[in-house]
């Protein structure tokens, strides 16, 4: 994944028809961030008219979504989150709507790991925890007790694609 980053845009610039802005590195320490932002500002073409910014494009986020008016600190928080736990993070973040505390609980205490399937993760806990006697072995149906699993709210999945499940503890 390419290092996140954010376009963010003079808005006085833009409203006059003039594109003026920068790409920041949206993993910087907070105050160089905000330091890129205050000199872009400062050498927009409307000179002191330039106050207001807006982040009018982003990179290296995967799929989670950064709105036009997005705060600094949250774009920034999302873009440490991101850079620290990769694609993965990016998929459970855009899950949790952006929430980097949950994100943070759900990978850091609730992650059960990768499964191709949810069956697969029932057969799997099912093996760890009980001897299952050889000849009743082709009589458990794990897709079943995988889906109670999820609909007893057990457990949720988040599917980052094809035959990849991503399975976390309900605590």
């Amino acid at each position: 994944m390419e290092n996140p980053s954010i376009y963010v845009a003079d808005l006085a610039a833009y409203n006059n028809g003039i594109l003026h802005g920068v790409w920041i590195d949206a993993t910087l320490d907070i105050d160089d961030i905000w330091q890129a932002l205050k000199e872009m500002l400062k050498a927009s073409p409307l000179g002191s008219e330039a106050e207001e910014w807006a982040i009018h494009d982003y990179v290296g986020f995967g799929s989670v979504r950064i709105s036009e008016y997005q705060g600094i600190e949250s774009a920034h928080e999302m873009a440490v989150f991101v850079e620290e736990y990769g694609e993965l993070g990016a998929v459970v973040l855009e899950n949790f709507h952006g929430d980097v505390v949950q994100a943070t609980k759900a990978l850091g205490e609730d992650y059960a790991g990768q499964y191709e399937s949810l069956a697969d993760f029932a057969q799997e806990l099912t093996e760890e925890t009980s001897e299952v006697p050889e000849n009743l072995a082709f009589y458990i149906d794990y897709e079943a007790m995988g889906r109670d699993f999820e609909l007893g709210g057990d457990v949720f999945t988040i599917e980052s694609s094809y035959q990849e499940v991503h399975i976390f503890w309900n605590n």
